[in-house]
């Protein structure tokens, strides 16, 4: 059975909205675009690649890839290659044209056809970005890992990772890392059901 990771990166308030470009998504007038970029370094660089070095293929949602497929095939250094190697498995209402390097449309119910792919032979299934098919995927109870990289910003209104509808659930830290730009790297497995508790004195 296939493992199935979502990698997001967050503002400290949770949003995932446009981390990368002023133009990347402005839905809801998000005018934060490109968030995200100039709290890279070095060292940041060199976990990505880590957390790229094994296998993978990717889950992605339509806007998502249509973002990647006009990016990565352009970028000509070793960063690209395990993205551009990737099989993508892309998750759409529609029937997008699938231009970038082994793509794969998913039919049918996002969440019936990712459990599919969950059940077969192959390497872990990443998703990156993708709020909305993230979103479905943790409904139906299907995610395994998070990997959750928290920017310290915060811009308020926007799509969140984590929206209304969330099914509430515990999760364990398993794995985490403090960059000198101050941003977090934590690593989440499903821990089951809440553990509630009291601090009353009676």
């Amino acid at each position: 059975m296939r493992r199935l990771i979502v990698q997001s990166y967050l503002t400290l308030d949770g949003v995932l909205q446009a981390p990368g470009t002023p133009r990347e998504d402005t839905d809801g007038g998000f005018a934060y675009g490109g968030w995200s970029v100039n709290y890279w370094d070095d060292r940041m660089g060199e976990a990505m690649g880590r957390a790229l070095s094994r296998p993978f293929d990717l889950v992605l949602g339509r806007r998502t890839y249509d973002l990647f497929a006009a990016h990565w095939p352009r970028v000509a250094d070793e960063s690209a290659k395990p993205l551009n190697d990737a099989t993508k498995y892309v998750a759409s209402r529609g029937r997008p044209h699938l231009s970038w390097h082994r793509s794969v449309l998913v039919e049918g119910d996002a969440a019936e056809g990712v459990a599919a792919l969950k059940q077969g032979d192959g390497p872990d299934l990443q998703v990156h970005g993708s709020g909305n098919l993230a979103q479905t995927l943790i409904r139906a109870g299907l995610v395994d890992e998070y990997r959750l990289w928290i920017f310290p910003v915060v811009v308020g209104a926007g799509k969140r990772l984590f929206a209304d509808g969330t099914v509430p659930a515990g999760l364990e830290l398993v794995d985490s890392e403090v960059f000198d730009t101050g941003v977090v790297r934590g690593t989440y497995v499903p821990a089951g059901p809440i553990p509630l508790g009291s601090l009353a004195l009676d």
